[in-house]
């Protein structure tokens, strides 16, 4: 086990700079290592201002004094190094019955300045909470603006003490959010100050937790060596993203709910969405037994795209998706529908969400002609903070926090500003987002689905649409060609081929719904509406092979609009003129026959007989 990379960036920088600026995960716990009597090392998980005063007095430091805006200076681990700092400033000693020394903002400055000027003591002055100092690092008052203009010069001036056979610099250190909350003039152009990032616990970071808290995890139970690593490969996995602080509460969390080790990944579960038991884990293996018929009897005629969607729902059923990755944080599965309009794109998704989670109200639907603004990715994830409406958060984001076992179905992808791809990007590869908020949204349960018209339709040099696909050709000569066309997209138009790696293989082409299907189509719209007059008004409906032949004919001549064509020619010939009928002749529970439909001057028409 080695210390983190930010901890080697210092002990590289340390003898050379006078100020570090420290971003990133500050708010976290870090394993410090402290060498052992037996020469063992021991890693101590300790939150940052602790690390860095262990740090800087097993580097020689006699003054480590830290610093914040509302309690002035102080130091929580020695009493002795606080009175040491207020005499470099000119004071006797603290009261004892004080822990901090308070000063104003603006005096404070003058206070650190002296200090880290001083040539008889090693000084380190740690500002916390860097972050808050000012309301804008672009827009400091005059005050804000002194207190680092002083800073800036104090780090210029540097300042050597003598330790023993080694020189320390008097250093400063500003821990912040963001290097970008300190203002960029103190920073960018000081060779004396160093930016460091602090990241989250990677891997490694996550194996050594488990490792140092195997103890804990495993209590009496009785494990093999072999379940052992796969326990602690599965955490450091499930983990992702997680700091140091949220492993520790996960532990915390196992010993309060009683989850075994072999339960790791129902506690990461319970963590993140609040639930012990996993939808995933509660699907019967009889709903697939008979899922390709259930679908097939909601999407006509689509039985290649049932089928690839199908694998792709299995594998994620049986907890196989992204085995050939290295991160387990990833989505169950990602789809990506392509084909004409109104074959059953949408359909097929709400079909797979009723079969996996009984409702198709768990396929959350996003229509990314709503998306096409550039601030569209504010609008999904939720704004900043300090913009209007963050609070709120965004609306993709409370969707998945809401319904974290789910299908989402992101409608005519191609639609949306190529500002939300890069948001896509962090989804399909990382599981996760963080909102406007600053809160965590995990995808790790979802399949992503998108659907899109591309390759339907090419533009002339006129911007006029043609239809580049049509009837007439093989579905496999219409799959080549559409995919083709969303491969060219993505890689020429919209320059991001990277999406295309995500996406993979799962590319499922859905056919023009043609007679065969188009006959199907209409029957199941025809009986659906029978029966629902059936069951509204009491009114019994048959219709005649005549009547029926009539539709049909009207149908497949609008079979590039799909089933939402055939929707349309039903309502004009059948709905419209039944509805008319037993308007004006106020039919109340009989029993009717439509023998033929005509149309007369675009208006369609029937023969009914009432039967007693």
């Amino acid at each position: 086990m080695k210390p983190g990379k930010w901890h080697s960036e210092l002990d590289r920088f340390i003898d050379i700079k006078t100020a570090f600026v420290l971003e990133g995960n500050v708010y976290d716990l870090h394993a410090y290592p402290t060498k052992q009597e037996d020469g063992n090392i021991r890693w101590d998980m300790i939150m940052l201002d602790n690390y860095l005063y262990k740090y800087l007095c097993d580097n020689g430091y006699s003054t480590v004094v830290f610093y914040n805006h509302i309690d002035g200076f102080y130091n929580d681990y020695s009493r002795e190094h606080l009175e040491s700092f207020i005499k470099l400033c000119g004071f006797d000693k603290l009261d004892e019955n004080t822990k901090c020394f308070s000063v104003k903002f603006n005096q404070a400055a003058d206070f650190i300045r002296r200090a880290v000027q001083n040539k008889e003591k090693s000084v380190a002055v740690v500002m916390m909470s860097a972050s808050r100092y000012a309301v804008s690092a672009d827009n400091l008052s005059d005050g804000e603006k002194d207190f680092y203009t002083k800073l800036m010069m104090a780090s210029l001036k540097k300042t050597q003490i003598k330790q023993g056979e080694r020189f320390l610099n008097n250093i400063m250190f500003f821990v912040a959010d963001k290097a970008n909350d300190i203002p960029a003039w103190f920073y960018l152009d000081n060779p004396m100050v160093k930016s460091i990032n602090i990241s989250a616990p990677d891997k490694a970071s996550r194996r050594m937790f488990i490792e140092s808290q195997l103890a804990f995890f495993v209590g009496e139970e009785k494990f093999t060596d072999d379940e052992i690593e796969k326990y602690k490969n599965e955490f450091a996995d499930l983990t992702e993203g997680f700091a140091n602080l949220e492993l520790n509460a996960l532990k915390i969390l196992c010993k309060k709910e009683k989850l075994s080790f072999s339960k790791i990944k129902d506690a990461v579960n319970m963590y993140k969405y609040g639930i012990k038991d996993n939808p995933w884990n509660d699907i019967p293996r009889s709903k697939f037994e008979t899922a390709e018929e259930y679908i097939k009897s909601r999407v006509k005629g689509q039985d290649a795209a049932v089928v690839q969607t199908l694998d792709v729902i299995k594998r994620a059923a049986c907890n196989m998706a992204g085995l050939q990755h290295s991160g387990a944080g990833k989505p169950k599965g990602v789809l990506f529908f392509a084909g004409p309009t109104g074959v059953g794109k949408t359909e097929l998704a709400k079909a797979v969400s009723s079969l996996l989670f009984g409702d198709d109200n768990n396929c959350i639907r996003f229509d990314m002609s709503e998306y096409q603004q550039s601030q569209s990715d504010q609008k999904l994830m939720g704004a900043p903070p300090g913009y209007v409406g963050y609070e709120s958060g965004g609306q993709l984001t409370n969707a998945v926090k809401e319904k974290p076992f789910s299908i989402i179905l992101f409608d005519e992808i191609e639609k949306a500003h190529p500002s939300v791809f890069d948001k896509f990007l962090q989804i399909l590869e990382d599981g996760r987002m963080t909102d406007g908020k600053g809160e965590t949204v995990y995808f790790s349960e979802t399949i992503i689905i998108f659907t899109s018209n591309l390759g339907v339709y090419n533009s002339d040099e006129n911007g006029r649409k043609t239809q580049s696909i049509s009837l007439d050709m093989s579905y496999e000569e219409m799959r080549e060609r559409l995919i083709t066309s969303i491969k060219n997209y993505f890689k020429l138009q919209l320059g991001r081929p990277e999406i295309l790696n995500r996406i993979g293989d799962n590319f499922v082409v859905f056919d023009f719904i043609r007679e065969d299907t188009a006959k199907e189509i209409a029957d199941a719209q025809i009986n659906k509406i029978f029966a629902r007059i059936f069951a509204q008004k009491g009114i019994r409906i048959t219709i005649s092979d005549t009547a029926r032949e009539y539709i049909y004919k009207k149908a497949f001549g609008n079979l590039e609009n799909g089933g939402r064509g055939i929707g349309n020619v039903i309502e004009k010939n059948l709905i419209n003129p039944l509805s008319r009928f037993i308007f004006d002749n106020n039919i109340t529970k009989e029993d009717l026959r439509i023998d033929s439909i005509y149309e007369e001057g675009n208006i369609a028409n029937m023969n009914i007989t009432i039967l007693h």
